[in-house]
C-alpha cells in the first residue's frame, strides 16, 4: 500500500512553491517531531526529507532548533497552531492539522522562523477552504476531460476511470495542504452519467482518492446529481419530500460514510443550465438542499448547494428579465429555511466570474443561512491561463467589501467559508501558465486569512518558488497589476463578457448580444450599458442594502469601474475621472495593450535568472497574450468608434 503522507514529485513535474530549496532553513537544523497519527506522520516525513536534503538532523532527545509537537488537546481548534520562541528553539504546537499548517508556516518564514518574530497564535479565518474540480470521469464531447480547464487533463481521471497511479494526486494534495485547503470536490458540478456513479458502484475509486488527500488534512466530497434517486436508484421520482427518495439518500449516504468516514459531503448544482432540480416537483431549493442535508447530518457532513440558478433561455428582446437578479430572487426569500449543515455556495459576483462585477447582493441578504463565497481560480473569463492575470487583488477586494457600509462587517465576516474552482491539471507546471500557480497559492492563503496583504501573498509565492531572490522586483512588476491590465484591454467599465461564445477566449463584442444567456451590453448608436436601476431599469440595485442600493442607483455616485453594469449611458457621459465613456474605452484599450508589451520586456530580462523551462513557457504565452490583447484593443475600439462616430482625442489609429 502506498504511503501518501510522503509525496514524491513525479519526474518532469514542476515543484511549484515547494521546491527542496524552500526547506533549506528548516532542513539544515536539528529538528524534533513529537506525537502520533496520520498528520503527524506527514509532518515527520516532510522533516525527514528536508534534513536529508540539507544536512540537518532529526533528534529524539537533547537540544533542538525546531520542535513540532502534536498534542492530544481535544478542546481546541484542530487547525490552529501556536509558535513559541526561546533563546535557541522554535516550538510549534497543535492538536490536529494545525501541526501541518505550522510546519509550512515555518517553511514560509525561512530564517525568520528562528527568531523572536516567529512567535504567535495562528488560526484560519474561514473554517471551509475548498477547491472544486470540474473534472469529468469520461471525456465530455464538448467540455473535454476538465470543464473550463486550461492545464492539461484531469489529475484524477483517465480513460473513463480513476487513475491507477495516484502519485501526481499525492503531490497535488501536498501542495494544497501546504496552503491550508481542507476540502476538495472531486468531480464536475455538471454531473453526467458516469460521474453520478461515483456515489455508488464507483465509490471504491473515491475511497482511493480520499486516502491520498487525508494525510494532508483534506476531506473529499462529490458533486451529485439531484436526479440520482432516478438515475442510480431506479425510483420513479426525485421529489425531495417523497419518503422513498429521502430513504434512498439516507441509505446511499450511509454507505458512503461507511467507506469514507471523513467524507466532506455533497456539492449540488440544481435547476441550473439544464441540471435537474426541485423545481420539477414544485419544490424550492430549501426543500431540495434539506433532503440531502438530513442524509449527511448524522455523519457530520455538509451539503454545498450552489446558488447559480437563472433562466438560460432568456429572450434577448426582453429587457425586464435580468440574469443578475436571479440568485437573489430565488434564494433570498428562503433565508432561514435551510438546515444548519447546508452551505449556500454563492458566486462572488451576480453574473459569472467576470473580470469586474459588483459583489453579489445575496451575501448581504441571507443572515440566517450559512454562505460560502465562490471564486474561480481557473481563468475562464480572465485569459484562460494564457494571460498573466494575478487574481488575489480581485478576491481580496471582494472579501473586504462591506455590504452594509463602513459601519458594518465585511464579506469575509458574513460567510462561513470560501470555495473556488481549481486551475490545476496534468500540465507539468500544474496550471498551464507557470505564473498562474500564484493564483492557486494565493487562494489558499487568502482563504486562511483574508487580511493578508496582496503584495505579501505574492511575495511569499515568489520567495518559495524561485531560488534567485533577485527576480522578486521584476515579478512584482509583471504580476501586481495584471488583473487590472486584463480588465483594461477587455470589456469596459464592468459591462462584462464580449467574449467568443464558443470558448470564452478572445474578443467577440456582440458574441452574446442576441443569445439566450442573458449577458448583454445593449450598445447602440447613442450609448452602452445595462440599466439596472430601480427608477427606469430592472430594479437590481434594490437588492442591495443601504448605502449601496443608492450608491449604485445614482450616476453621481456609481463607481466608474461598474458604471456600465448598472447604467445605460451616452458615449459622451463624463466619468468621475473627467473623461468621456468612449474616450475611456479608447484610452484603456491602448493602455492595457501597451502594459502587456512592457510586461513581456520585463520578463525577457529574466532570462537566465529563472529556470529555462519556465522562462520559455512564459515567453511563449506572453507572445500569445500580446497578440490577443492587440485583437481586444482593435476590435473593441473599432466597434465603439463605428457605433458612436466619436474620434479618439489622441489621434491614434482605430480601424
Amino acid at each position: 500500500m502506498n504511503d501518501y503522507s510522503v509525496a514524491a514529485l513525479p519526474e518532469g513535474v514542476d515543484p511549484a512553491w515547494l521546491p527542496p530549496s524552500a526547506f533549506r532553513p528548516l532542513g539544515s537544523r536539528r529538528v524534533r517531531v513529537v506525537g502520533d497519527g496520520p498528520l503527524v506522520a506527514t509532518v515527520r516525513g516532510e522533516v525527514a526529507a528536508a534534513v536529508r536534503d540539507h544536512g540537518g538532523e532529526v533528534v529524539g532527545d537533547g537540544a533542538v532548533d525546531l520542535e513540532l509537537v502534536g498534542t492530544n488537546d481535544s478542546g481546541g481548534d484542530p487547525e490552529a497552531f501556536t509558535v513559541e520562541r526561546t533563546a535557541t528553539t522554535t516550538t510549534v504546537r497543535a492538536s490536529g492539522a494545525g501541526l501541518l499548517y505550522g510546519l509550512h508556516h515555518v517553511v514560509r518564514l525561512g530564517e525568520a522562523a528562528f527568531s523572536a518574530a516567529a512567535a504567535g497564535e495562528f488560526a484560519p479565518r474561514q473554517p471551509i477552504r475548498m477547491l472544486d474540480h470540474w473534472d469529468n470521469v469520461d471525456v465530455h464531447p464538448v467540455m473535454g476531460q476538465v470543464e473550463r480547464g486550461y492545464a492539461g487533463g484531469s489529475l484524477f481521471y483517465d480513460d473513463g476511470a480513476v487513475r491507477s497511479d495516484l502519485s501526481r494526486v499525492a503531490a497535488y494534495a501536498r501542495l494544497l495542504g501546504s496552503i491550508g485547503v481542507n476540502r476538495v470536490g472531486l468531480n464536475n458540478v455538471n454531473v453526467h452519467r458516469t460521474e453520478a456513479r461515483l456515489l455508488t458502484d464507483l465509490l471504491p475509486d473515491v475511497v482511493r482518492l480520499a486516502d491520498v488527500f487525508r494525510p494532508h488534512g483534506i476531506r473529499v466530497g462529490l458533486s451529485v446529481s439531484f436526479a440520482s434517486p432516478v438515475v442510480l436508484g431506479g425510483l420513479a421520482t426525485s421529489d425531495p419530500l417523497d419518503p422513498e427518495v429521502r430513504d434512498w439518500w439516507a441509505r446511499t449516504t450511509a454507505a458512503v460514510y461507511a467507506a469514507i468516514p471523513d467524507f466532506a459531503g455533497y456539492v449540488v448544482k440544481a435547476d441550473s443550465e439544464g441540471q435537474p432540480g426541485p423545481f420539477a416537483y414544485g419544490r424550492d431549493h430549501a426543500d431540495g438542499a434539506n433532503a440531502l442535508a438530513r442524509a449527511v447530518k448524522p455523519f457530520g457532513g455538509t451539503v454545498f448547494w450552489r446558488a447559480f440558478v437563472y433562466d438560460h433561455h432568456q429572450d434577448w428582446r426582453d429587457r425586464s428579465t435580468d440574469r443578475a437578479r436571479a440568485a437573489h430572487d430565488h434564494f433570498a426569500p428562503l433565508d432561514g429555511g435551510f438546515d444548519d449543515n447546508v452551505v449556500l455556495q454563492v458566486k462572488a459576483g451576480p453574473i459569472d466570474f467576470q473580470p469586474r462585477e459588483p459583489v453579489s447582493p445575496v451575501i448581504a441578504s441571507m443572515p440566517s443561512t450559512r454562505l460560502a463565497a465562490e471564486f474561480q481560480v481557473t481563468q475562464e473569463y480572465t485569459g484562460q491561463q494564457k494571460h498573466v492575470c494575478y487574481l488575489v487583488p480581485q478576491w481580496r477586494e471582494v472579501l473586504a467589501f462591506r455590504p452594509w457600509g463602513d459601519g458594518g462587517g465585511a464579506v469575509a465576516d458574513a460567510v462561513a467559508g470560501v470555495v473556488a474552482v481549481s486551475n490545476a491539471g496534468t500540465d507539468p507546471f500544474w496550471t498551464g501558465h507557470p505564473l498562474a500557480q500564484a493564483n492557486l497559492y494565493g487562494f489558499g492563503r487568502l482563504a486562511w486569512d483574508d487580511r493578508l496583504a496582496q503584495g505579501a501573498v505574492l511575495d511569499e509565492w515568489i520567495g518559495l518558488t524561485f531560488a534567485d531572490d533577485g527576480v522578486r522586483e521584476a515579478l512584482h512588476r509583471v504580476m501586481d497589476d495584471s488583473w487590472r491590465t486584463y480588465e483594461r484591454y477587455t470589456a469596459p467599465l464592468g459591462v462584462g463578457f464580449m467574449v467568443n461564445p464558443s470558448g470564452h477566449y478572445g474578443p467577440a463584442v456582440d458574441g452574446y448580444e442576441y443569445s439566450r444567456w442573458g449577458t448583454y451590453h445593449f450598445a447602440d448608436r447613442d450609448g452602452v450599458g445595462v440599466d439596472r436601476t430601480r427608477a427606469t431599469g430592472t430594479g437590481f440595485t434594490g437588492q442591495y442594502p443601504a448605502p449601496w442600493r443608492d450608491v449604485y442607483e445614482s450616476l453621481d455616485t456609481c463607481p466608474d469601474e461598474l458604471l456600465l453594469f448598472f447604467h445605460h449611458v451616452p458615449y459622451d457621459h463624463v466619468l468621475h475621472s473627467g473623461t468621456t465613456v468612449v474616450q475611456h474605452i479608447y484610452d484603456t484599450h491602448f493602455d492595457g495593450h501597451d502594459e502587456v508589451r512592457r510586461t513581456a520586456a520585463t520578463w525577457a530580462a529574466l532570462e537566465g535568472r529563472v529556470p529555462a523551462a519556465v522562462f520559455d513557457r512564459v515567453t511563449d504565452l506572453l507572445t500569445e497574450q500580446l497578440r490577443c490583447a492587440t485583437e481586444w484593443r482593435d476590435q473593441v475600439n473599432t466597434y465603439f468608434h463605428r457605433k458612436s462616430g466619436a474620434p479618439d482625442g489622441r489621434g491614434r489609429r482605430i480601424y
